[in-house]
């Protein structure tokens, strides 16, 4: 007799947006820590940021210190949900991930090359959070099937 494996296929796409899940939280981990980082160097007056003239967002650099830290905190604490595959922290992790694209593309003559980089990664993070379907979702302690 025959046996047929109908779920290998659903199995494997289930790895996948697994994998993609836990790329996006740490992207986003490494994306807070780096983007603290950032905010308390504008904090603290550091020397490597350009001052600007005449640009049309024209914040202090204390300002966008404070905006970047705020930013970095929330998505390094939104982070962990998404190692837990909670639906609360995509829909968080999007919304930060795409606050963080604005504030770096504001905050572009600051810094250009850091920015960049940012706006890259947080490009990622949103892609990673919005491929997988809610049908592929990883269940952190699901029972085996058949059990």
């Amino acid at each position: 007799m025959t046996t047929t494996h109908p779920g290998s296929a659903h199995t494997s796409l289930r790895e996948w947006a697994t994998g993609v899940t836990v790329f996006a939280a740490i992207m986003l981990m490494i994306g807070g820590i780096l983007d603290v980082m950032r905010g308390i160097a504008e904090i603290a007056d550091d020397d490597i940021f350009v001052s600007t003239r005449n640009y049309v967002f024209e914040f202090n650099l204390t300002a966008w210190g404070w905006i970047h830290l705020a930013l970095g905190v929330l998505a390094f604490v939104v982070s962990f949900g998404l190692f837990m595959a909670a639906t609360w922290a995509r829909v968080l992790g999007v919304g930060i991930a795409g606050l963080v694209i604005i504030s770096n593309f504001l905050s572009l003559p600051s810094y250009p090359a850091w920015s960049i980089i940012m706006i890259a990664i947080s490009g990622f993070i949103v892609w990673a959070l919005c491929v997988m379907r809610k049908d592929d979702a990883f269940v952190p302690f699901e029972s085996p099937r058949g059990a």
